[in-house]
C-alpha cells in the first residue's frame, strides 16, 4: 500500500499510512498575530479529520490550540513533555487524548508506531512565560518510516537518532525575511537530506505565512526556498525523489522492502 502524503501549507500535513491518519502540527489560521495566510486556500474541514496529530513545539504557528479544539472528540494528540503546564489552552482540550512524549518515546496508533525523535530549535512558548518544553520531530513507522521534522536545525547525530527513513518532510523556509538558529533553509535542508538519505522527500513550511506590511521585503525568501531546495537536493542526494506539492496537493510514494 503506497503511503500518502498531504501538504495543507507551513508545518501541516496529513500522512495516510496503514490506513492511519497522522496530521502534524495543525495550523488552519488565515491570520496568526502579525502573519497572514499570503498562499494557499485555507484546509478544508477534511483536513481536521485524523486519529492522531502530532505537535513538534510549543511556537504558536506549531501548537495552535484553536486549530487543535477542531480536532474529533477522541483524537490522538501527542505534545512535547511540559506542553499542558507551559499552554494552558491544552488543557481545556478535554475532547483529545493528549500524550505528552520526550525523545524515545514511541506511541502505538492503530497499525503504526509513531516515535519521537531530536529536534535542534527553541522550545520556549514565546514570547512570555518561563516554561520549555524539548522540540521534537517525529518518525511514523507503518509501511513507510516517515520523517516530520517539525523545525530544527541540522546536527550531528541527525541521521543516527531519526534512523533510516523512506520518506522525509523537511522545513525549508521560515515565516519572514531571516532564518535564525535553529531552523533549516532550503540550502540545510539539503545536507540533512544528504545525511538521511531517505527515497523520497516533501519540501514544507515555506510559502504561507508572511508577516503583515513585509511583502516587499526579501520576498524571495517567500516564494523561492520549495524551487531551491529541489535544485540543491538534485545536488547533494540526487537519489532522492522531492515531490514540491503545492497547497492542498497529495503525493502517494511506494516503498520497497
Amino acid at each position: 500500500m503506497p503511503v500518502e502524503v498531504t501538504w495543507w501549507g507551513h508545518a501541516t500535513c496529513t500522512v495516510r499510512d496503514s490506513d492511519v491518519r497522522v496530521l502534524t502540527d495543525p495550523l488552519f489560521a488565515r491570520r496568526l498575530a502579525h502573519l497572514r495566510r499570503r498562499r494557499g486556500a485555507l484546509p478544508p474541514p477534511g483536513a481536521w479529520r485524523a486519529d492522531v496529530a502530532l505537535v513538534s513545539h510549543l511556537h504558536a504557528d506549531h501548537l495552535h490550540v484553536p486549530s487543535l479544539a477542531r480536532l474529533a472528540p477522541g483524537t490522538r494528540l501527542l505534545v512535547p513533555r511540559g506542553a499542558p503546564r507551559a499552554v494552558p489552552g491544552l488543557r481545556r482540550l478535554s475532547h483529545l487524548r493528549v500524550s505528552e512524549v520526550t525523545p524515545g518515546d514511541v506511541t502505538p496508533v492503530g497499525d503504526l508506531a509513531v516515535r519521537a525523535v531530536p529536534a535542534r530549535h527553541d522550545g520556549r512558548r514565546l514570547p512570555l512565560g518561563p516554561h520549555r518544553s524539548p522540540a521534537l520531530g517525529y518518525v511514523i513507522e507503518g509501511e513507510a518510516r516517515t520523517y516530520f521534522a517539525g523545525d530544527t536545525g541540522l546536527f550531528d547525530s541527525m541521521a543516527k537518532e531519526v534512523g533510516p527513513v523512506d520518506v522525509a518532510l523537511l522545513p525549508v523556509g521560515g515565516w519572514g525575511p531571516y532564518l535564525g538558529e535553529g531552523h533549516l533553509d532550503a540550502g540545510r535542508a539539503a545536507q540533512a537530506l544528504e545525511r538521511l538519505a531517505p527515497r523520497s522527500a516533501v519540501p514544507v513550511h515555506y510559502g504561507t505565512y508572511w508577516p503583515i506590511g513585509m511583502d516587499a521585503v526579501r520576498p524571495h525568501e517567500f516564494h523561492a526556498p520549495g524551487d531551491e531546495f529541489v535544485r540543491l537536493a538534485a545536488q547533494r542526494a540526487p537519489g532522492v525523489a522531492v515531490h514540491r506539492l503545492g497547497h492542498g496537493e497529495s503525493v502517494r510514494l511506494g516503498v520497497a522492502r
